[in-house]
């Protein structure tokens, strides 16, 4: 999306494979920024962060030191945090390390997931990272260490996050189909087929469902976890599109307990 709306605008573009590509560091050099702003990036060398006279910033989006890494918004709702935020920092040699611009708290509604929350946050960070450039040219901001020893990781969120293990309490489950929805999507296997769960929510009622099991209604899907069942609010079985419980249950014949493979 950056590249087409450069492209629209009329703006440079540069696509480097290599950020330490000499004509790439040189096209850099020439249009003589004062400062960079960094976001969704790859990690930057030093050759280019060091290029313009007051160095780059960079949105982040956690409140720093928490949640360092390439996948801060999933490993904030996965651990089932209510409230996350949005970070401007200077970039420094070791990623995510640098000292704090600005901060914003970002609250995280309960039917929120990792797309949700990444549309809202990018609009607050927007603002923040303008809110940011200000701050420096009037040079009214106050650069602000990071305490390390709060730092936690939020490493690059891979498939094998997907697999589902419903021995597990529902409510780290539902957290976990948050983090990872609409990509990749948490996963299991029902009747050999992966089966994506994208929404999910606990039910108070008890069907008397061991771990893995899956009871399939006229109306319903519901889960046996470690603790009080799922019911399985909008899915996408192998070969199917994405859709809400209701609409696969028009199409899908099943009736009855089943198994679910983790």
């Amino acid at each position: 999306p950056v590249a087409r709306a450069a492209r629209d605008r009329g703006l440079p573009l540069l696509q480097p494979a290599d950020l330490r590509d000499p004509a790439f560091l040189a096209a850099l050099r020439s249009w003589d920024a004062e400062i960079f702003a960094v976001v969704a990036f790859r990690i930057l060398p030093e050759e280019v962060y060091g290029i313009p006279p007051h160095g780059a910033v960079n949105l982040h989006a956690s409140l720093l030191p928490a949640y360092r890494g390439a996948a801060p918004i999933q490993w904030a709702l996965w651990e089932g945090e209510t409230v996350t935020g949005l970070t401007t920092f200077r970039i420094e040699r070791t990623v995510d390390t640098g000292n704090i611009l600005k901060q914003r708290r970002v609250e995280i509604w309960e039917r929120d997931d990792a797309g949700s929350l990444a549309a809202r946050m990018a609009r607050e960070g927007a603002q923040l990272l303008v809110e940011t450039l200000d701050g420096l040219e009037r040079g009214d901001l106050s650069p602000q260490p990071q305490d390390h020893r709060l730092a936690s990781p939020a490493p690059k969120i891979t498939k094998e996050h997907g697999r589902l293990d419903w021995t597990r309490p529902a409510r780290e489950l539902v957290d976990q189909i948050r983090a990872l929805s609409p990509e990749p999507a948490a996963c299991t296997t029902l009747q050999g087929q992966a089966l994506k769960i994208f929404r999910a929510e606990p039910v108070s009622e008890s069907p008397g469902l061991a771990p893995g099991e899956l009871l399939i209604t006229d109306r319903e899907m519901i889960a046996g976890t470690g603790s009080e069942p799922l019911r399985l609010a909008e899915i996408q079985l192998q070969g199917k599109k994405r859709m809400d419980t209701t609409s696969f249950l028009r199409g899908f014949r099943p009736r009855g307990r089943f198994t679910l493979e983790s």
